[in-house]
């Protein structure tokens, strides 16, 4: 609320469902504003990244985003999945009045 109430646009990231090992339960959450600021977690790695990027890309059409990341074992550890699995994420921009 004080990004937003201080003029910067704010998106919203939560995990939805995970399978197998996650980081992160569902029901996490992250904000990210318009100008880069970033609170709360829903992964780690390249998928916190990749979440971040969906997110500025939502504060700048409007339209929410619906992300899985998926990974195996042996590839785990370098995006971010500590012991492969997957998440889902939904990542809105907030319309506040």
């Amino acid at each position: 609320m004080r990004w937003h109430a201080g003029g910067d646009a704010v998106a919203l990231a939560t995990v939805t469902e995970t399978w197998g090992s996650a980081p992160c339960p569902v029901g996490s959450m992250m904000a990210v504003s318009g100008s880069g600021r970033i609170e709360g977690s829903v992964s780690g790695g390249c998928v916190e990244a990749a979440v971040v990027q969906a997110a500025q890309d939502a504060i700048a059409d409007g339209a929410p985003r619906r992300l899985s990341f998926a990974v195996s074992d042996g590839s785990a550890w370098s995006v971010g999945l500590a012991c492969g699995g997957t998440i889902k994420v939904f990542v809105e921009a907030l319309q506040l009045a």
